[in-house]
């Protein structure tokens, strides 16, 4: 591997903010690996890579075996790991109140946003405290539900709740081995996932709003400054936001 070379692994790296994050980190020259469970959407994105090379890996996050493997081949094809953007996740069933939500969609939401981010990260940490020169970075998507719910989200307001609590532990358990850990607590950022909010969504008031939204792109330049800061410097939270979206004050 080229001393100059920073390897990146992004997941749900096939669309939204995975895919806007991944290509940010090309253009700037990282080396990025793509993994997500659908191939042909981590083939598009990687098509519009560059200059970094761009390596797609599908993956299921959810898959202790499939962690494992993808982490295996990052460690053989590139030697280290310089950066993990923990981003796969999924809402779930939108608008279920919570004694309506199904154990398996609960489930699901678990599966996704909390294991699936503590098998990735539990699998860089080892190969950051392994390798040589020793350390990296893990940047997970929390959210702003890691702060305040919206109506009928339990089971995503639980586990991005819980995804802070995992940055908190990551980061005082990196400290002896130069691993740095952050979060980035994104709010409306225009994906597929964040469609609804153009058509109108349930407030805590009970009307329906519609909310205004950003650039993914704007999230992913702030991911790329995180990743590039020396390791004895850390962004511990972020907040980015649509500056009118109803986050902040009453009702």
């Amino acid at each position: 591997m080229n001393a100059s070379q920073r390897i990146a692994v992004v997941t749900g790296a096939g669309s939204g903010i995975g895919r806007a994050v991944a290509l940010t980190l090309s253009g700037a020259g990282w080396t990025v690996v793509l993994a997500g469970r659908r191939a042909g959407a981590l083939e598009s994105a990687a098509a519009g890579a560059g200059p970094g090379e761009a390596v797609c890996a599908p993956a299921d996050v959810t898959d202790p075996r499939a962690v494992t493997a993808l982490f295996a081949d990052v460690r053989d094809r590139f030697g280290r790991l310089d950066l993990l953007f923990n981003n796969a996740g999924t809402f779930g069933p939108g608008s279920v109140p919570v004694e309506e939500l199904a154990y398996e969609d609960w489930r699901g939401v678990v599966d996704v946003n909390l294991t699936g981010a503590f098998l990735c990260a539990q699998a860089a940490f080892r190969l950051m405290k392994e390798q040589d020169p020793q350390g990296g970075r893990i940047i997970n998507n929390g959210s702003v539900s890691a702060h305040s719910p919206r109506p009928h989200s339990v089971a995503y307001t639980a586990t991005k709740h819980a995804v802070t609590g995992l940055t908190k532990s990551l980061s005082l358990d990196g400290r002896p081995y130069r691993i740095a850990c952050g979060q980035i607590d994104i709010g409306n950022a225009a994906t597929d996932m964040t469609e609804r909010m153009r058509h109108g969504v349930l407030q805590a008031s009970g009307a329906t709003a519609v909310e205004p939204v950003m650039d993914a792109a704007d999230v992913a330049r702030t991911v790329l400054h995180m990743a590039e800061l020396p390791l004895d410097a850390n962004v511990q939270f972020a907040t980015v936001m649509a500056t009118a979206m109803p986050y902040v004050g009453r009702g």
